[in-house]
């Protein structure tokens, strides 16, 4: 089975960096990805988003057709998406930090995530995309934890970067959904 995933903000909510996190940690453990990426030409404030595919079997085209998971960011990016969920099945991670006025939709499942709250209350400020990600493997149960953990310190080793606040922030998102969903 194959899994849609859409990331989208504004440039500079690390939305690619969240795509690319989520299609290399699929790939270290075999599974089948595609990452495309899109954003306008102003990089920082503009938009940004990503449509991420893996699964077990071949990814037949990159491109979104129905999302199983959609990350909207901020306002412009659910609305742009949201009618591309899935129904029934579909879950819209909604960046509650941002997107104050959350609209219902019928036959999908909304879950709000205090992003930027979650970030200050581990002094990572800058970690909202790795909150996501966390919201997006949780929901999606497309791989376990620990996998998704591996690839976040073997990503951000790679840059110097690996912290246990990267790990915190990802574990919140990934709870608070999971936690959502069993209601």
């Amino acid at each position: 089975m194959i899994k849609e995933f859409v990331f989208s903000g504004f440039g500079g909510q690390g939305v690619l960096t969240a795509g690319t996190l989520l299609a290399n940690t699929g790939a270290l453990n075999d599974l089948e990805v595609s990452w495309i990426p899109s954003y306008g030409s102003e990089m920082r404030g503009g938009t940004a988003n990503c449509v991420v595919k893996i699964g077990d079997e071949e990814v037949p085209s990159p491109f979104a057709k129905r999302i199983d998971v959609l990350v909207a960011m901020n306002r412009p990016s659910l609305d742009k998406f949201a009618g591309m969920v899935r129904r029934q099945t579909g879950i819209i991670i909604v960046n509650s930090s941002v997107v104050h006025d959350i609209p219902e939709y019928e036959d999908v499942t909304v879950i709000p995530v205090p992003m930027m709250e979650i970030t200050l209350k581990h002094e990572n400020e800058r970690g909202s995309n790795i909150v996501a990600v966390g919201a997006a493997v949780g929901a999606s149960g497309i791989m376990s934890r620990e996998m998704m953990i591996e690839g976040i310190e073997a990503y951000f080793s790679k840059y110097g970067k690996a912290n246990a606040k990267n790990i915190a922030v990802f574990n919140e998102g990934y709870d608070l959904v999971r936690k959502e969903l069993a209601k």
